[in-house]
């Protein structure tokens, strides 16, 4: 089976071939700010992408009917369960309008599902980043106004609990996982049998990180919001793309990070260190979810490629269940296998109706 991958980012679109498991050539099509910046929505940018896609297509001497089946990263959409889900008018629709917020992922739908439809193929998401599979008692926040939204990795933390399990001649619903994914935003789940039955959502709570805040003290962050020194949007951005690594240390680059921790920097030490430690806290917490029935811990991301970190937090968790270590991350290689189980009829895909 011959399936071609899409995986929209903020300045660029990644493509990929793939030959059933095996990825036959990879490729970043880089988009320079002033054409991005020339459109309005985000929305707006779908026929500027499948244009330059096209043309990488033809550069490589592929054409669109050669695939079986096209796959695209899936967005901010309604809260949906996990899995290989049809793209339709209805979910092109639905991705254009942005139900989660705006967001380059959401263009993997509408641009999977244009290109098939031009040669009368299947188009697929995989795992969108709305996955929410929390039980109830897991929604309950303290207050009923707030609460607790599931956002997560899970494209690559459910492809990542799918390899650990193969590893171990298991199958993913045969077994309970905690997973951290450790990248510019850390989310901690744990697995259920197949299902991400609680998740910190990146954004909002956690484990601080690069460039998020994670979890703050609640009544002084509502001080500092009413102290007039910052507008809401200001408050947003340092919440969500200058706090963790950065409020501390001004710089987003966990390597630089520590090769300052190195050269004697103790409080580069420290901050990493209470990253590590925040992650660990949060490990545990969420082993109480799967009441300690633990097979695996798994560290994933681009953060895992750190021995500093790893060892850091495993010391912590080891305990609970063995660590594995899954450095980076395998979005292009999740969404292909994503479309392959449904062509081989593994697995079937479902309609998104919300």
């Amino acid at each position: 089976m011959l399936i071609f991958v899409i995986n929209p980012g903020s300045t660029s679109t990644k493509i990929a071939a793939f030959q059933n498991e095996q990825v036959l050539w990879k490729e970043v099509i880089d988009h320079p700010d002033q054409d991005i910046c020339s459109f309005a929505k985000i929305a707006d940018q779908y026929r500027y992408r499948m244009e330059a896609i096209i043309t990488v297509l033809k550069e490589k001497a592929y054409q669109l009917e050669q695939f079986h089946a096209i796959v695209g990263r899936g967005g901010l959409l309604k809260p949906m369960p996990g899995g290989t889900y049809l793209v339709d008018e209805y979910l092109v629709n639905e991705s254009h309008n942005a139900p989660g917020g705006e967001h380059a992922s959401n263009l993997g739908a509408v641009i999977a599902y244009h290109l098939a439809q031009s040669v009368n193929i299947p188009s697929y998401i995989v795992d969108p980043v709305a996955v929410d599979e929390m039980e109830p008692v897991a929604r309950l926040s303290g207050h009923p106004e707030l609460p607790r939204i599931s956002l997560s990795h899970a494209l690559n933390m459910k492809a990542v609990a799918r390899k650990v399990a193969r590893d171990l001649g298991k199958s993913y619903e045969d077994m309970n996982f905690l997973i951290a994914h450790l990248g510019g935003g850390i989310s901690v789940t744990p697995h259920r049998r197949g299902q991400m039955i609680d998740v910190n959502n990146a954004n909002h709570e956690g484990p601080f990180s690069p460039e998020r805040c994670g979890t703050l003290p609640s009544a002084q962050l509502i001080k500092l919001c009413y102290a007039g020194k910052y507008t809401e949007k200001e408050m947003l951005t340092k919440v969500l793309k200058e706090g963790g690594l950065y409020a501390y240390l001004r710089t987003k680059d966990a390597r630089e990070a520590e090769k300052r921790m190195t050269e004697g920097d103790a409080q580069a030490r420290l901050v990493l260190e209470a990253m590590c430690y925040q992650v660990a806290k949060e490990i545990g917490a969420m082993s109480t979810v799967l009441a300690g029935q633990v097979d695996r811990i798994v560290l994933t991301g681009g953060l895992a490629h750190s021995q500093f970190i790893t060892e850091e937090i495993t010391r912590r968790v080891s305990f609970i269940a063995p660590v594995t270590l899954v450095p980076g991350e395998e979005e292009m290689e999740a969404l292909a296998l994503g479309a392959l189980r449904v062509l081989k009829k593994e697995e079937t895909a479902k309609i998104y109706r919300v």
